[in-house]
């Protein structure tokens, strides 16, 4: 990409902005102060010298805000490439929205509490904290399952690069949410029979996989999308894609193999 490309990626970067739809400027802003939120309490951790690791260490409230932001930024972004009637979308990306916004802010407010946010029924006050954490990620799915079918029925792209680079996304992002369940599931499992200790051993060995899980919605929809600043022709571009979605499926599979086995 030379520097007339680097100048155009930059106006079509404000482009996103300006030319996006209500809801999804809202998500973008949104997004952005979740992302700042959980890089300000990043740079509190180190201010303070705290603990980066356990279950009531401020490194949850970095983590969530930092994955839930750009998760939210990337899916705003991304979706809007796939037709849906307004009618649908903007409800299911501000119910998206809404349930990110309510995962980081329960996981930071218990973090900050210095309490655990999951797998703590230890009060009724965390009770209902951790129940509504898995709920929201339940909202999470759903939201994204109605974006995936419709991204494989019709996708408004303009190229078959971005339309492989949006489905696979989608689909992967879905394995981390899944994972994320099955996460909630066994130390919801473990903790209710009195070994929360436990729960958070056993659903963090699966930590690796949801997170190499977690963003390929931004990097391969934004691969395919930078690739149309290049003078490579279209089937250039989708072979380029396509190595870079079977370098992630390989890549999945094998952290995925490794967090389910303990490797």
């Amino acid at each position: 990409m030379g520097t007339a490309g680097i100048r155009t990626a930059g106006a079509a970067l404000g482009a996103i902005w300006r030319d996006g739809r209500k809801i999804e400027r809202t998500a973008y802003a949104v997004g952005a102060v979740l992302f700042l939120s959980g890089f300000m309490t990043a740079v509190v951790l180190l201010l303070t010298g705290g603990s980066w690791l356990g279950p009531v260490s401020l490194r949850k409230a970095v983590t969530f805000g930092l994955s839930f932001g750009l998760t939210l930024i990337s899916v705003a972004w991304a979706t809007s490439y796939v037709k849906m009637r307004p009618v649908l979308r903007r409800p299911l990306l501000g119910v998206f929205t809404g349930a990110c916004v309510a995962e980081v802010t329960l996981v930071s407010m218990q973090a900050w509490r210095r309490v655990p946010s999951h797998f703590n029924f230890e009060t009724g006050f965390d009770t209902a904290v951790s129940m509504t954490l898995a709920a929201g990620g339940a909202v999470i799915i759903l939201t994204l399952l109605c974006f995936t079918v419709a991204a494989m029925a019709d996708p408004r792209v303009l190229s078959p690069s971005m339309r492989l680079a949006v489905r696979f996304g989608l689909l992967v992002l879905l394995v981390a949410l899944a994972t994320g369940a099955v996460m909630i599931a066994r130390g919801v499992v473990l903790a209710r029979g009195g070994e929360p200790q436990l729960a958070y051993t056993t659903a963090g060995s699966l930590k690796p996989l949801h997170a190499v899980a977690m963003h390929a919605i931004l990097v391969l929809p934004g691969l395919a999308w930078l690739l149309r600043f290049t003078r490579w022709d279209e089937r250039r571009r989708l072979r380029i894609v396509w190595l870079a979605v079977a370098a992630d499926a390989v890549l999945t599979t094998v952290v995925g193999i490794a967090s389910f086995t303990g490797w």
